[in-house]
């Protein structure tokens, strides 16, 4: 077997159209759970004590979602550098190579592995 243009292109597809097959059956298995409910292996009066989905958790949902978004724009429109790395702010000097050079947080298990190779 070779690894061609046409195995790509369906390589390809398949992964794009596999995350809209994955959320289409998530639908389709909500809406079943909705109309049938889901099993109660104890019994027990499932309808006590119970509150609405719709009114209070969108509504807390909701506005977990606008606080969270408020205080992300907030931190970027006030202090935009605050998170960034200090060594973005000296100059760049293209006849010095810096003593030391790491990479971003989410490239250093890769970096390690380059270094552990002689």
């Amino acid at each position: 077997f070779a690894v061609d243009n046409a195995t790509l292109t369906r390589f390809f597809a398949l992964h794009f159209l596999l995350p809209f097959l994955i959320a289409a059956l998530v639908m389709i298995h909500l809406i079943y759970l909705h109309k049938t409910g889901s099993s109660n292996p104890l019994g027990t009066q499932p309808n006590i004590d119970k509150i609405p989905f719709h009114p209070f958790f969108t509504i807390k949902d909701i506005v977990g979602i606008i606080s969270v978004i408020y205080l992300l724009t907030i931190l970027t429109l006030q202090t935009p550098y605050m998170l960034s790395d200090p060594d973005n702010f000296t100059p760049a000097n293209p006849l010095v190579t810096p003593v030391h050079i790491q990479p971003e947080w989410y490239f250093l298990f890769a970096y390690a592995i380059l270094r552990s190779i002689p």
